[in-house]
């Protein structure tokens, strides 16, 4: 049985919870501890397992996000699949060849805790992009010290057209709303499986049928968890701890893309399923592509430029 940290809603309030990976939470914790306070030591999430309770989860309870102000931080091009991948999708595909062989690993800002989307949640893809997939990466828990204290799953939503046009696009094509979901707990590192044992999984569910499914062992990630760590560590500080995703080993051809109403399944050995539906992005105030006409933008702002300048 691996013991996990749940984060639930309850009524517009939101309270931690204990309980088995795979049956769910089933012990309130106090109400006035938080995932913040928890990843402020490196043994916060292990003694939460055993802390005293505040009486047994509602039936009404719903799983949230399981972090609160983590930033969530992403590795790219740590499986042979990944650098396969992104060279095939890319016009300049040599950079990724580059980085995977590299003593520096790739990594990138990915979300902020608070807008990460939990299980069941809504995630979402560009409508300005034509391959959308899911990503399914093992999530490293950070303590605000700098220890590796947890796992979780998450999914690093990508745009992988956008990206393929160019290298530079990778923020446009990774961080955006509801690119990024997290859950369905944290997993104590004192709980979890051997990192050698763990298998990912993702699943793509259309209509009721499964169009895509596949796993991989996460022991052929050529990174390991602590060197990715450390390179984090040079230059950002975790006052609230952080989530850092490894990478991902799987990805869809490019004749599967996300639709809306699809549902993504990501399973990990040992931190249990996160399964998310899909929606098209669509932000009211948003900029309209279609009016990306000769001088419509600064016809709209008022600025009569026409070159960019300022």
């Amino acid at each position: 049985m691996n013991q996990a940290i749940w984060r639930l809603d309850l009524a517009g309030t939101t309270q931690l919870a204990r309980g088995d990976i795979a049956s769910g939470p089933t012990e309130l914790l106090p109400p006035e501890l938080t995932i913040d306070q928890l990843l402020t030591r490196p043994d916060g999430l292990h003694k939460a397992l055993t802390t005293e309770t505040s009486g047994p989860v509602p039936d009404s309870a719903t799983i949230a996000a399981p972090v609160e102000n983590q930033r969530i931080w992403a590795s790219g091009v740590t499986f042979e699949r990944s650098r396969t991948a992104r060279k095939e999708e890319s016009t300049n595909s040599d950079v990724y060849d580059a980085v995977y062989d590299a003593e520096r690993p790739e990594l990138f800002f990915k979300a902020l805790g608070t807008e990460v989307r939990g299980p069941n949640d809504r995630i979402c893809v560009r409508p300005d992009s034509t391959w959308n997939v899911p990503e399914p990466e093992l999530g490293l828990v950070i303590a605000s010290t700098g220890d590796i204290v947890g796992y979780t799953i998450g999914n690093d939503v990508s745009s992988r057209s956008i990206e393929g046009e160019n290298p530079l696009y990778l923020p446009q094509a990774k961080v955006y709303e509801g690119s990024c979901a997290i859950g369905p707990a944290l997993i104590p590192i004192t709980e979890a499986p051997d990192w050698n044992s763990i298998t990912i999984s993702l699943t793509i569910t259309r209509d009721g049928r499964d169009i895509f499914t596949d796993s991989v062992p996460l022991s052929r990630m050529r990174r390991t968890p602590g060197e990715l760590r450390n390179w984090l560590l040079r230059s950002v500080k975790l006052p609230h701890g952080a989530v850092l995703l490894t990478g991902t080993s799987i990805v869809p051809p490019d004749e599967i893309t996300l639709l809306p109403g699809d549902q993504s399944t990501i399973a990990i050995t040992g931190l249990g399923h996160l399964t998310n539906t899909v929606e098209i992005l669509d932000l009211p105030n948003a900029f309209d592509t279609k009016r990306r006409v000769a001088g419509q933008l600064d016809a709209d702002l008022g600025t009569g430029h026409t070159n960019g300048s300022r």
